[in-house]
């Protein structure tokens, strides 16, 4: 019988975003961030991150990537940042072992508690992620149709804030978790992303996520196996709640 073979302890995580990288070491590391941009490319962000982690060691790398991943590999570039990220060798780049999932799928993975929950992450675009009893299932719901011939992201996206103004975005906002939470039958839903603070108020059973909680994803990516994303009991009980309720 083949051993088991051990999780990777020091874990270099990234979180890529349409504005913004965020990455950490480590459970206890420091949070670090540079502007990302519509002309990042692959290659342009993991010379950022090594330059920010000179002399700083780690034993694997987890990516959260905002855009279409497929069994753990890029399968489009993303809208909202360069080209090139299609095909990149993380692994050859960093010269340690890597694993890339959808970015919002990573913040979902540190914001479960159990049962049925949808992740949305209001960010430059929208990022979903269904995680049910477990298993994680990555959407890309904000580039479905919505309204007048615009996406979802377009209406509650960044885009969709500038173009509607902060009033009108916030209740299409609600609209929208109204939507899928009767959609998908989930018992609740977690906010994140860099615009989910704007919001004043939001439906039941709705809460906002910490977005430190896309750390402790990237963490938890290495407790998995390499195929489905199944979280076990143990796994879920280890992570922080998400934050409280906005009345």
């Amino acid at each position: 019988m083949r051993a088991k073979k051990k999780a990777p302890r020091r874990i270099l995580v990234i979180d890529v975003g349409g504005s913004h990288v965020k990455l950490r070491v480590g459970n206890r590391g420091k949070t670090q961030k540079f502007v990302s941009g519509p002309k990042m490319s692959a290659a342009d962000m993991v010379k950022a991150v090594r330059k920010l982690t000179a002399g700083v060691k780690y034993d694997a790398v987890s990516i959260g990537y905002p855009g279409l991943v497929i069994r753990g590999r890029i399968a489009a570039d993303p809208f909202n940042l360069g080209h090139s990220w299609l095909g990149f060798d993380f692994e050859a780049a960093f010269g340690k072992p890597a694993r890339v999932i959808n970015d919002a799928a990573m913040q979902a993975l540190g914001s479960y508690t159990g049962g049925r929950m949808l992740f949305l992450g209001l960010g430059t675009g929208l990022g979903a992620t269904l995680i049910l009893d477990g298993t994680i299932e990555p959407m890309e719901l904000g580039h479905m149709p919505y309204k007048h011939g615009r996406s979802y992201e377009d209406y509650v996206g960044a885009h969709g804030l500038e173009r509607l103004g902060a009033k009108k975005w916030r209740k299409v906002v609600n609209e929208v978790i109204e939507q899928f939470k009767t959609a998908f039958e989930v018992d609740y839903v977690v906010l994140g992303g860099g615009n989910a603070e704007r919001l004043k108020t939001i439906p039941k059973d709705v809460c906002l996520g910490d977005n430190s909680n896309a750390m402790t994803g990237g963490q938890l990516l290495w407790q998995q196996s390499d195929g489905p994303l199944v979280l076990s009991s143990e796994s879920r009980s280890r992570r922080p709640r998400a934050g409280a309720r906005k009345k």
